[in-house]
């Protein structure tokens, strides 16, 4: 993907200004306000009470643990964490909303003036100022039937966020890849969320504006709500800034909407007009205390930090001799870095990170699997790269015995005498293969010496076959060329 869309190319004279809300779910063993499970439930309206259904006369009571998390997300992000915060009600009606009001937090959120460092294309950096991260209830969810009936479950009302505002810093739909795909990490690094995005606990909201680049004003800014998954986000931005400039090119106006994005039409669709701050009629929850958090416990919940995720990157670039586009595919995910880690520790050696790209992501996605679901150990791959290094087994043979072992968890030294993987390596048993090979195929041969060097593979080729793929490619390769010569 490119740093600017194609469309916006031919236009130089714009620019694009994006900021993003994300929300992400927080892992707390309880909701919020109440003492309700915050798992994910698969039965509907199981995990309710009356406090997270809003039932009269009922008193929320803050969870310690979201305000831990919070402050976490608030030091990994680089941001100011408030002595003093506060809650707030958000009013608005809607079905999966029983209060018709949201906590949340509006002038005196919990952390303040952060930013986020992202990677751009040409290896330099970027930093995307926050405005704030704040704690907040979630709504809950309404389900269409088919049928034209709707639904609502409550599961999910009351579960705990954190809202994380960017300032319109990012110019492009690259940029705001990175900078999700960077959030994403540095939660899960933290422990704080699953993030997982089909089931809703990392949520972004993109709020996208153009302006001709000599204005000094921002332009009408439109929200492409609830998008999840980083592609269809990068999709639907190409799409709005082209909607966006076309429209003024055409002297028209662009509506301050929020609009869905349609994965199928792949085109963003209206929604309803984009609401006014005024329009929720804030004010201050009267049933939750201020929160107070002192330098003290600042120190204390800093001490508990893990390493993040762009320290993880400098660390495995300078000691492990990663580059940038193999350490970034590892600090995405976190789990994936471990496994690497650990099977690095036992031999230090670049077909470490060869299998783990090549083969190792492959089986998962072909398997439909994830990394904690595979048989083969971290140790068990350094086994494997160990075998190869020896010349006990080929690249073939690697590939092979590596899907073997994650399948079924097998010794990798005992899977190779199993599956006949032995590499043949002896120079006097290949030495006899080769000239059979050479006096099997004369006119060849002498094609290969008039300079059609192409044949050369075919040669190779037909030596694997004759070794079932066993061979030793190195002295193959070596006695080919000894007599073909």
């Amino acid at each position: 993907m490119s740093g600017k869309s194609s469309f916006l190319d031919s236009y130089p004279e714009y620019r694009v200004d994006i900021g993003i809300e994300v929300h992400v779910q927080l892992t707390t063993a309880s909701k919020i306000f109440c003492t309700c499970s915050n798992g994910f439930a698969k039965e509907a309206n199981i995990n309710i009470c009356q406090v997270c259904t809003g039932q009269p006369g009922v008193l929320p009571r803050l969870n310690k643990q979201a305000v831990e998390f919070a402050i976490k997300a608030g030091l990994a992000t680089n941001c100011q964490i408030s002595k003093q915060s506060k809650f707030d009600r958000k009013h608005y009606f809607y079905p999966d909303l029983p209060k018709n009001f949201q906590i949340t937090q509006n002038d005196q959120p919990i952390c303040t003036n952060g930013f986020v460092t992202i990677r751009l294309e040409d290896s330099s950096t970027k930093k995307i100022r926050l405005i704030r991260i704040h704690m907040e209830e979630d709504a809950g969810k309404n389900i269409h039937a088919a049928t034209g009936e709707s639904f609502v479950d409550l599961n999910r009302a009351g579960t705990p966020l954190l809202e994380i505002v960017s300032h319109p810093d990012i110019s492009n739909a690259y940029e705001a890849k990175a900078y999700l795909q960077m959030l994403h990490s540095i939660v899960r690094y933290l422990g704080i969320s699953t993030g997982n995005m089909e089931e809703g606990a990392f949520r972004a909201d993109t709020n996208i504006s153009v302006r001709k680049k000599t204005s000094d004003t921002l332009g009408t800014k439109v929200e492409l709500k609830n998008i999840n998954s980083f592609n269809f986000i990068v999709h639907a931005i190409e799409y709005e800034i082209e909607r966006q400039i076309t429209l003024l090119e055409d002297g028209e106006r662009v509506k301050q909407e929020t609009r869905l994005w349609d994965t199928k039409e792949r085109k963003s669709v209206s929604m309803r007009s984009k609401e006014e701050l005024a329009d929720y009629r804030y004010f201050n929850e009267p049933d939750l205390p201020i929160v107070e958090i002192d330098n003290d416990h600042i120190e204390q919940v800093k001490l508990t930090l893990p390493e993040l995720p762009e320290q993880k990157f400098e660390r495995l670039c300078a000691q492990k001799n990663l580059s940038v586009y193999e350490a970034e595919i590892l600090v995405e995910d976190p789990e994936l870095a471990n496994y690497f880690e650990k099977a690095y520790a036992s031999i230090a050696s670049k077909n470490i990170i060869n299998l783990i790209l090549r083969d190792v992501l492959s089986f998962i996605k072909e398997e439909k699997i994830s990394l904690n679901e595979l048989k083969m150990t971290p140790e068990q791959l350094a086994q494997i790269v160990t075998l190869l290094e020896k010349d006990a087994i080929n690249n073939r043979g690697a590939q092979e015995l590596l899907k073997h072992v994650a399948k079924t968890g097998d010794n990798p030294a005992d899977a190779v005498k199993k599956l006949g993987l032995e590499q043949v390596g002896s120079s006097a048993e290949l030495e006899l293969i080769i000239k059979e090979l050479v006096a099997a195929h004369p006119a060849q041969v002498e094609q290969y010496k008039a300079g059609q060097q192409k044949l050369f593979g075919f040669f190779v080729g037909e030596a694997m076959k004759k070794t079932q793929g066993r061979g030793n490619p190195k002295i193959i390769q070596e006695l080919l060329k000894k007599y073909l010569s």
